[in-house]
C-alpha cells in the first residue's frame, strides 16, 4: 500500500518467481516495476532491487512455460518507477501473467518487490 522501506515482498536469494491472476483477459501491452528510490534506502543503496527479469502470459496457473513477453533489466540508476513495453507480441489475451525476477543487484540475501503492475487493453 506505500512505498516504505521495508514494505516489500521479499524472497530468499536472487531467483523467485510470482503469478499475478488479473480481473480479465487483457492484451498485455507494458509492465511497471517499482522499487524505492537510493534516497529512501536506509543503506543508501537498493542492492536488493530487481535486475534482469522476464515476463510471461500463462493460459492457467499450472502451465510450466507460458508466452515470453519480454525480457527486461531494472535500472537501479533510473526512477523509481520504471515502464516496459510488451517486446514479443502476441495475438492471445491473458489473464494469468509471470513474473521471474532472474537477479538483483548484488543483495546475498534476499530481493526485494515492492509493485509490480500489468497494463493492457480487455479482451
Amino acid at each position: 500500500p506505500d512505498m516504505y522501506p521495508g514494505n516489500c515482498w521479499a524472497f530468499k536469494g536472487s531467483q523467485g518467481y510470482l503469478v499475478v491472476r488479473l480481473s480479465m483477459k487483457i492484451y498485455p501491452t507494458a509492465f511497471t516495476m517499482e522499487h524505492i528510490p537510493k534516497t529512501l534506502s536506509p543503506t543508501g543503496n537498493i542492492s536488493s532491487a530487481p535486475r534482469n527479469f522476464s515476463v510471461y502470459g500463462l493460459d492457467d496457473e499450472y502451465q510450466k512455460d507460458g508466452k515470453l513477453l519480454g525480457q527486461y533489466v531494472y535500472d537501479q540508476e533510473g526512477e523509481s518507477l520504471q515502464m516496459f513495453p510488451v517486446m514479443e507480441k502476441d495475438e492471445n489475451a491473458f489473464q494469468i501473467v509471470e513474473l521471474r525476477i532472474l537477479s538483483n543487484w548484488g543483495h546475498a540475501e534476499y530481493t526485494c518487490l515492492y509493485r509490480f503492475r500489468v497494463h493492457g487493453t480487455p479482451a
